[in-house]
């Protein structure tokens, strides 16, 4: 009883409670210590956050993700779960790559129609393209087949003097011989087809353009020509003057100056550039058209130009001459030098193989290099026509003095015959450098020194010296 009432052994009040109250109290306790002390540290950190926030906005949500609570976070995805998104405009900016975006999709629109567009123009193109491709090739096949195979009626052609192949494929157009004058116009063209002779002609519809055209160049055709001018195998153009004068009653000073126009010249060159092109670019000629008048028979009509004429035997040179045009090339030579040569060899022989030895006479001095010493040169830079030249008349200043002046002269010095070109491009190899004619008999004797030469004017000639013949290399 004693010890109960003693104080110190009387139980205090938490003694008498349960056991299980006081760790309730101290867990209530502890957890309200916790939670103050976790409010506490919240506030620093939002403090902390806030600060941060002002220098960097990143920095305060990563801290705000690491140390906020997992009930602050259930509520924040609450509240965005529930809360409407807005989005916010950053003003200008995000205006402008708005716009930008609706242009490029405006762009991207328009080049897609675009696209189709040019797609279905290519198309059309090559459609309408293909059409009249094969249109034009149906229109030329059936131009150069005979108009009508099947008929070979003969219809009586004219063509008049100085016809241009366009007119004469008019005129056979015209004439129902054809089907197109242009197409062949432009067949002559393509295969050099010139030279086509005037005269009344007899073609049927079933005759081919080759066929027609070979008939046009043979000048067969049945002539209503008012005179028929012969033009002998070298000469000149001061002979064919006389020559035009005389049977044609023009003026042989009208055909001369003709001649010297160089615009005539210019007009033949666009012409026959094949035939004229060295002949331009010559230097010192006397008349560029020396060496490309044609020999032949031409057929001339009261009331034709001079100039159509004219025409006519430049295209009858180019006719005669189209054949030769890449042997010319392929011997590095041109139209100009070969007939400048063939007018030389024209006059020094008088049969084909003394014509070819004389010509590479001719190569052999000027491959030496020698002078080429032809009297021909001597009397065409005189001017005159005479047998025999003496050692005075070699001593002409002219660019045409053969004997003074190395290589080719200026040009041809009259207008050759096809044989003497022939020679020309075909000479027979041999090593003479000299040849002397007998004038009496027309021998030719050739040698390689000058002595040998001497000897066989000596022995040839009759005992007469130089005077009595004509020789190159004297």
């Amino acid at each position: 009883m004693k010890s109960l009432n003693n104080p110190e052994n009387r139980p205090t009040s938490s003694e008498s409670k349960p056991a299980t109250a006081t760790p309730r109290r101290e867990g209530a306790s502890k957890q309200s210590q916790t939670t103050v002390g976790t409010r506490r540290q919240a506030q620093s950190s939002t403090a902390k956050q806030v600060k941060s926030h002002a220098t960097s906005p990143q920095k305060k949500t990563a801290a705000a993700k690491t140390k906020s609570s997992p009930k602050s976070a259930a509520k924040a995805q609450t509240a965005k779960a529930t809360t409407p998104v807005h989005r916010t405009s950053n003003g200008p900016k995000n205006e402008k790559k708005q716009e930008e975006y609706m242009r490029k999709k405006s762009r991207e629109k328009e080049n897609r129609v675009v696209n189709k567009i040019v797609t279905i123009v290519v198309i059309t193109l090559l459609f309408v393209g293909g059409i009249l491709g094969f249109s034009v090739y149906r229109y030329i096949s059936s131009g150069l087949k005979p108009l009508d195979i099947g008929k070979n009626a003969k219809i009586a052609v004219e063509i008049p003097s100085g016809s241009s192949n366009k007119t004469i494929g008019e005129i056979l157009e015209k004439e129902n011989i054809i089907k197109s004058g242009m197409i062949f116009n432009y067949y002559t063209k393509f295969n050099n087809l010139t030279g086509f002779q005037a005269g009344n002609y007899n073609f049927s519809p079933s005759m081919t353009l080759d066929e027609i055209s070979k008939v046009l160049q043979g000048g067969t055709g049945t002539g209503t020509a008012d005179v028929k001018l012969t033009i002998p195998e070298g000469y000149t153009i001061d002979q064919i003057g006389d020559a035009i004068e005389k049977n044609l009653k023009i003026k042989k000073e009208e055909f001369l100056d003709l001649m010297k126009d160089e615009d005539f010249f210019n007009d033949l060159l666009k012409e026959y550039p094949n035939l004229l092109e060295s002949a331009s670019k010559a230097e010192g000629v006397r008349y560029r058209l020396e060496g490309y008048l044609f020999p032949a028979t031409y057929d001339f009509y009261k009331g034709t130009d001079l100039k159509a004429f004219v025409t006519q035997m430049v295209a009858k040179s180019d006719a005669v001459m189209t054949p030769y045009y890449q042997e010319i090339k392929d011997k590095s030579l041109s139209v100009q030098e070969v007939l400048t040569l063939a007018s030389l060899v024209e006059k020094e022989g008088n049969n084909e193989n003394d014509r070819r030895k004389i010509a590479q006479v001719f190569f052999n001095r000027l491959a030496a290099p020698m002078p080429l010493q032809s009297d021909i040169s001597i009397l065409y830079a005189l001017d005159t026509h005479k047998e025999l030249v003496t050692l005075e008349d070699t001593q002409v200043d002219s660019p045409y003095n053969l004997y003074v002046n190395q290589g080719y002269g200026p040009g041809p010095f009259d207008n050759p015959s096809e044989q003497a070109i022939k020679a020309v491009l075909n000479p027979q190899a041999n090593n003479y450098y000299y040849f002397v004619a007998d004038l009496k008999t027309g021998q030719v004797y050739y040698a390689e020194t000058f002595e040998e030469h001497q000897a066989l004017v000596d022995q040839y000639v009759n005992g007469t010296g130089d005077e009595n013949s004509e020789s190159e290399g004297e």
